[in-house]
């Protein structure tokens, strides 16, 4: 509370300044509990936010939901004893109550895991002014030709009564159809074939299809034109069959036959044939040629059903051939495929039916089961099937050109991702729009009682645009017609009277719903995100459905950046799933389960610290193993904190620092890491790479201060005079160290950041980190030269240590010979005297005391530990190079052990040293 912590996103807000941030939350879904999806992305979405909110950004992100769709009435219906007699206001009324909950289970966990917002504002797809955005764009896009009306095949699902789009498909690769080959009686033959097929022998062609079912709307067979067909003979009946030359021998071994090519032709000496139906009498299906047939299984012939298949459509469009369909919503066949089908479900009996009508015409030849990938409903995991009806589309064959090169001008990240964006918006010829359920914005048209034609203009439109933006979209199931459309409207279409029409029934897509949020949340004249930053789903989601609508509505993307995660996955790389028993639930990780020995209390950091330590743009693991070690490590981290918190204490920064050009050298070397550990952190987040600023932090925490920089100045530290100029200029590292390294991983630890500024003894009544913006390491700090200096150093004292394996280096004194030059140089500004033990140098060597010469001693013994070794100088870029030798010479120290400072720099163990001593008196007087 002291850092106004829940507070930060209105307060920055208020703040005048021309720089702004706009992330655009996509909004989850509206029908269950949180999950560790949504932890992962929730938690990426804040740790940008708050990265751009210390950057000094104005942030504008506001969290929003998702709330109509087939899924949550069928949720909502599932609570219900007899959904099937309920209204469809009574539907609307439980959905919207299912959805309600499930949005305040969500929002309560996005606030734990310390989500930054305005959650009093947020935004909801049931918003009467959302709806009537949404309405608005629709009509935008269909007054400019890219949605219209069209009875043509779409993807159906039985089990919900709806046609769905492409994105709501999921595919079953093991799905096991009853495939069948069947012959259908040649009639009229080919021209060009007649001098092979005479009459003589009963000639037919030879089709395969995996959907039996759909042979009673069958229209026509199609060939592929420039391949090459075959007539064979069976030599047991003397039939002739016609089928593509690649394919005999295949077709003769799965039918157990005997065939004897006759003749090879073209496919397009084919045309102007015709077939009998196989099971409807006195039908003919005419051979057509298409470009859909392939040669990689079947006959190369195809059985074209053009209600149920939308290349089949496409061939009955060019031949003007009927495209009835004998399925309704339900997927059981109709009267009109007669007595013998009518009523039976298309996918179960209905197959059977007619695989029994082919057997009894003579026309069947072989049935066996066949296990390939086909769709199925995401919702229910019940197979979909194609059925023609009259639906609405966006017609993307059109957008699809300037959406393509509008997400050319789009930063993606990772980059690959780009690519998969384009080949989906390729790949989509249309989109289904309509749904015919009742719990979403209905479609605005009315359609005319006895001709069925569509009324929508834009006085229609702005009407119920009006009272949609009052009353929301329950006034299209409340109100009667006339209160919905006016007379003038009426007669401006050329109607007579506003009874002559009825409202639509169907429902627009949800994709289309959340596609359409662009229009109602982002502000400003341009109305563009700078980011969107999503799972690698809504690459054919809501990035597209929200690049298509903005497209199509205003020549441009909604976005400048996207970011687009991976899935999270168990520890293994396996799915989670309640029956393997993996699944990980983000408040059993913050709160711990049950059984606290099982599942511990991590609390929300530990799931952040998951987040931003995981490479995000693969698939994430998470389990166990993965929490216990992200404790492990933010662990390591507050130990790294306490020995700074703890060293500042009595130190105040504005009356006790040290210039950096007073410092000894190794502080002002550390300085410089400083320096260099900021500008990189600050470049990895804004590319989006959390895990690179955890390794970064990682590494500066346990290698630049944990092992390095803190072993050497315990001594400064805890025995120089509290105000020696000597140890403020450590503290004065401390202090800035630990302010950045605090700032470097607030976006992504929030609640560890402001706990450690609560904690410091000179900040009080600080605002917090948030408030008081990003690293601040002075360009100052940079010195290149004093790398050399220490790490030269640094290599003798490994040289040191390591001629003494594991004994205590405070037992000996240290002897450097290094010849004249700049390595010489470069130490004795860090030892002017010839022997210290109170130097720079012997702080770094560790040792009790350091001697620095020229040359070896003339009294050195023979059998002295001697290591030698080389340094590379390169300094100026380049421009200057050295390599020295130098020589490092262990021998144990003839003094006596400190009792204070627990070095051997005293002449008896029972007095302290003299730098001790003048210590000690210092603080007696």
């Amino acid at each position: 509370q002291k850092c106004g912590f829940s507070e930060l996103y209105s307060w920055q807000r208020q703040r005048k300044t021309k720089q702004e941030f706009c992330l655009h939350d996509g909004p989850p879904y509206a029908n269950g509990d949180p999950h560790v999806g949504h932890a992962l992305n929730k938690i990426l979405k804040d740790i940008t936010n708050r990265f751009h909110v210390m950057r000094g950004y104005k942030v504008h992100y506001v969290p929003g939901w998702d709330c109509h769709g087939l899924p949550i009435e069928l949720k909502a219906l599932s609570e219900v004893k007899g959904a099937e007699n309920l209204s469809p206001m009574q539907i609307r009324q439980r959905a919207r109550e299912f959805a309600e909950r499930a949005i305040e289970k969500q929002k309560s966990a996005f606030i734990r895991w310390g989500v930054m917002a305005d959650w009093a504002n947020c935004y909801y797809t049931f918003d009467p002014k959302y709806e009537a955005n949404q309405l608005r764009v629709f009509y935008k896009m269909y007054d400019k030709g890219f949605i219209y009306q069209d009875y043509k095949p779409v993807f159906w699902s039985p089990s919900t009564k709806t046609a769905l789009a492409e994105a709501e498909l999921e595919y079953n690769e093991q799905h096991a159809s009853r495939s069948v080959y069947m012959k259908f009686p040649l009639l009229k033959s080919p021209p060009k074939l007649a001098s092979v097929i005479d009459g003589s022998s009963p000639a037919s062609v030879l089709v395969w299809t995996t959907q039996p079912w759909t042979v009673p709307a069958n229209q026509a067979v199609c060939y592929m034109p420039d391949s090459a067909y075959s007539i064979v003979k069976c030599t047991a009946t003397g039939e002739r069959f016609i089928l593509a030359a690649d394919r005999v021998e295949s077709t003769a071994a799965v039918l157990d036959m005997q065939f004897e090519v006759l003749s090879t032709c073209k496919g397009v000496d084919l045309a102007d044939g015709s077939c009998a139906h196989p099971t409807i009498p006195g039908k003919v299906s005419p051979l057509l040629p298409a470009n859909h047939v392939t040669m990689s299984k079947g006959t190369g012939l195809v059985h074209t059903a053009p209600a149920h298949g939308m290349e089949d459509y496409s061939v009955a469009s060019h031949h003007q051939l009927p495209t009835d369909c004998f399925v309704d919503e339900s997927g059981r066949f109709t009267e009109a495929a007669g007595p013998k089908l009518q009523n039976k479900n298309v996918l179960e009996e209905g197959n059977e039916a007619v695989i029994q009508m082919l057997r009894a015409a003579g026309s069947l030849l072989k049935e066996e089961k066949y296990v390939h990938s086909y769709p199925y409903d995401w919702r229910t995991k019940k197979p979909m099937i194609i059925r023609a009806s009259k639906q609405w589309f966006v017609n993307t064959a059109n957008v699809k050109a300037a959406a393509q090169e509008a997400v050319k001008k789009v930063k993606v990240i990772p980059t690959s991702a780009v690519n998969r964006m384009l080949e989906m918006l390729d790949r989509r010829t249309f989109w289904c729009i309509s749904r015919q359920r009742c719990w979403g914005v209905p479609i605005p048209v009315f359609y005319q009682k006895s001709t069925g034609e569509c009324l929508i203009n834009s006085e229609t439109v702005t009407d119920v645009i009006k009272i949609v933006e009052q009353q929301g979209t329950d006034a299209w199931w409340t109100l009667p017609v006339e209160q919905l459309l006016s007379k003038e409207a009426v007669a401006k279409a050329g109607g007579q009277d506003v009874l002559d029409y009825v409202k639509g029934q169907d429902v627009l897509d949800i994709w289309f719903d959340s596609g359409t949020s662009w229009a109602h949340v982002l502000e400003g004249a341009d109305q563009r995100a700078d980011t969107y930053l999503e799972g690698k789903d809504q690459l054919g989601g809501w990035f597209q459905s929200s690049l298509l609508t903005s497209v199509a509505a205003r020549k441009k993307a909604p976005y400048k950046t996207l970011v687009v995660h991976g899935f999270t996955l168990g520890e293994k790389g396996e799915k989670m799933s309640k029956s393997i028993g993996n699944v990980v639930d983000p408040d059993v990780v913050i709160n711990g389960g049950e059984d606290h020995t099982k599942d511990p209390p991590y609390g929300a950091d530990v799931l952040r610290w998951w987040v931003a330590e995981s490479n995000v743009f693969a698939e994430v693991m998470i389990g166990p193993v993965v929490l216990n070690a992200a404790r492990d490590d933010i662990n390591k981290l507050r130990n790294t904190l306490r020995f700074m918190l703890g060293n500042v204490s009595g130190f105040n920064p504005e009356t006790d620092s040290i210039p950096a050009s007073e410092m000894y050298i190794v502080d002002q070397y550390m300085l410089h890491l400083l320096q260099d550990y900021g500008n990189k952190v600050t470049e990895a987040y804004k590319e989006y790479d959390y895990s690179k600023v955890v390794r970064l932090l990682q590494a500066f925490c346990s290698r630049n201060l944990s092992n390095f920089y803190f072993t050497m100045i315990k001594d400064r530290l805890y025995c120089e005079e509290e105000k020696d100029p000597k140890r403020r200029s450590c503290q004065t590292v401390l202090a800035e160290a630990l302010d950045i390294v605090v700032r470097s991983f607030a976006p992504i630890l929030p609640h560890l950041a402001e706990e450690v500024f609560q904690h410091l003894p000179y900040k009080k009544d600080s605002e917090g980190v948030f408030r008081t913006g990003w690293i601040k390491a002075s360009p100052a700090w940079k010195k290149p030269g004093i790398e050399e200096a220490i790490e030269g150093a640094c290599a003798m004292r490994d040289s040191f240590l390591g001629s003494i394996s594991g004994k205590n280096a405070l037992e000996y004194e240290v002897i450097i010979v290094i010849e004249p030059g700049l390595l010489f140089e470069l130490m004795e500004a860090l030892q002017a005297e010839e022997t210290s033990s109170v130097s720079q140098l012997n702080e770094i060597m560790m040792a009790s005391q350091t001697t620095l010469l020229s040359e070896l001693p003339k009294e050195t013994p023979a059998d002295a530990n001697i290591t030698k070794g080389n340094f590379l100088i390169n300094m100026e870029g380049g421009f200057i190079r050295e390599d020295s030798s130098y020589k490092v010479i262990a021998q144990p120290i003839a003094k006596a052990k400190c009792p204070r400072c627990r070095r051997y720099t005293a002449d008896s163990s029972s007095t302290p040293c003299p730098r001790c001593l003048k210590v000690i008196a210092g603080k007696g007087s």
